[in-house]
């Protein structure tokens, strides 16, 4: 199958070993994308509910994806989170194209992107872990409950609902809560005068240019891999939202952005990919 050329993909929150992951949909996906920079940005394997009783093979064939892709010349990015952290011990090891890390700044086209996974900013991980994770068995349960309330709704006839979705909607702290996290994360990347911030940890895939008194940066949220099934892409000089139940079944789709592009700009982009290749090809003279 053809495979999608991207400059950087992004994905978060998938919690391999738990039964809201959805594993299969997710090795669709990255079977259709051959990216120059993978980074898995936090919250990967679910070693805060890990159980060796429960870790099917489309689990373990998601890291072994992922580990192919990077011995494939794909540069992969594992940004430790809150429920992978005792990987965090091994921060800034490399391996092949393979790099454990906290935190990440690259250079797109000019402009600086930081990822981060974003735990940093919940209070209750670092104060009441045991809450944070008691919390997380319920997330876990919920979703599972929602899969059996879901295929009744089908069975009728009737549309998919959410009941993580409608809790947190629900909720004003939680809704506080978002804002506030993503508030945090511009206010932080603006100072430190970057142009994106890209984050992960509380499941909701967003893209929005924020300006403020202080400047101006891109928030973008990759979401999850549990219930809304994105991840972030970049390619020429665009970040787009892939959404895996929506553009799936056009893997070839338009980037509505990418038709908004100048059109020198996006000549220029393309002129520079085709050098870049042809002097990569070049054998070399002693």
């Amino acid at each position: 199958m053809r495979k999608r050329t991207l400059e950087v993909v992004v994905i978060s929150d998938i919690h391999l070993g738990t039964f809201g992951c959805h594993a299969e949909e997710l090795l669709t996906y990255l079977n259709s994308i051959n990216p120059k920079q993978l980074v898995l940005n936090g919250d990967i394997i679910d070693i805060w509910q890990f159980n060796k009783r429960y870790f099917p093979k489309s689990h373990m064939k998601v890291l072994r994806k992922i580990i192919g892709m990077a011995a494939k010349g794909t540069e992969v990015f594992y940004i430790t989170g809150n429920h992978d952290e005792v990987l965090r011990k091994f921060s800034d090891t490399t391996m092949g194209n393979l790099h454990v890390c906290n935190k990440l700044v690259l250079s797109l086209d000019g402009k600086k992107a930081w990822f981060f996974h974003g735990d940093v900013f919940d209070l209750s991980i670092q104060n009441m872990k045991w809450l944070a994770k008691l919390g997380g068995y319920g997330y876990d349960l919920l979703i599972v409950l929602n899969r059996f309330v879901n295929r009744a709704l089908h069975w009728a006839g009737r549309e998919k609902f959410s009941l993580s979705k409608k809790i947190k909607n629900s909720i004003k702290g939680a809704t506080r809560y978002v804002g506030d996290f993503e508030r945090t994360a511009i206010d932080l990347a603006i100072a430190k005068r970057y142009d994106y911030v890209v984050c992960g940890h509380i499941h909701l895939p967003k893209k929005e240019v924020v300006t403020t008194p202080n400047g101006t940066c891109t928030y973008l949220n990759s979401g999850d891999w549990v219930e809304h099934l994105t991840a972030l892409e970049y390619s020429f000089k665009r970040w787009k939202i892939y959404r895996y139940n929506h553009d799936r079944l056009s893997p070839f789709f338009a980037d509505e952005e990418l038709k908004q592009l100048d059109i020198h700009e996006l000549i220029a982009s393309i002129a520079s990919e085709k050098k870049a290749s042809d002097t990569a090809e070049e054998p070399l003279i002693d």
